[in-house]
């Protein structure tokens, strides 16, 4: 079995091409804004799902009570986010949360359990939806993006974050 390694970052180059793809190809910066912008107790509630051809960025919440309240709130959060984009809350699917974000589960051990592997945390999960942000078909993005997570996630302790060299 080979060593696992994160692949090597493109840079300037990589963006650049993204930037042909659409407004979609921001949707890293905004998750990794995301939590700083609006809060923990907000941010396990509402997500960012997706970029609309007109810029507006789509946000999935638990429900529509979280959804009427975060509308009152959409200027004030944009202008904490990349880009400042019109914001549009609506229900939606949330991603799981991993043991990290539940304290009654007494937060995630590194790696490997005994239960399997440890979830992505909010971080490994915006780049890995950073990495997939230019795949066009909604499906394809999603499954992309949680499979480059959980392969971060997999990442053993004390692995560095990027490639040496």
């Amino acid at each position: 079995m080979r060593p696992w390694r994160e692949p090597e970052r493109l840079g300037d180059e990589l963006r650049r091409e993204l930037r042909r793809h659409g407004p979609n190809a921001a949707m890293g910066d905004v998750l990794a804004a995301w939590e700083g912008a609006v809060g923990p107790e907000i941010a396990r509630n509402a997500q960012p799902a997706r970029f609309q051809r007109d810029g507006t960025l789509i946000v999935h919440c638990k429900d529509a009570i979280w959804g009427f309240e975060l509308g009152h709130r959409a200027s004030e959060i944009a202008e904490r986010l990349p880009g400042k984009p019109a914001l549009k809350f609506v229900p939606g699917p949330l991603p799981e949360p991993g043991p990290e974000l539940r304290p009654e589960l007494g937060g995630a051990p590194a790696g490997d359990t005994a239960s399997g592997p440890r979830a992505a945390t909010v971080e490994e999960r915006a780049k890995a939806a950073e990495w997939a942000a230019a795949i066009e078909d909604e499906e394809l993005c999603r499954l992309v993006a949680r499979a480059a997570a959980a392969s971060l996630a997999r990442r053993p302790a004390g692995a560095p974050e990027r490639p040496s060299g």
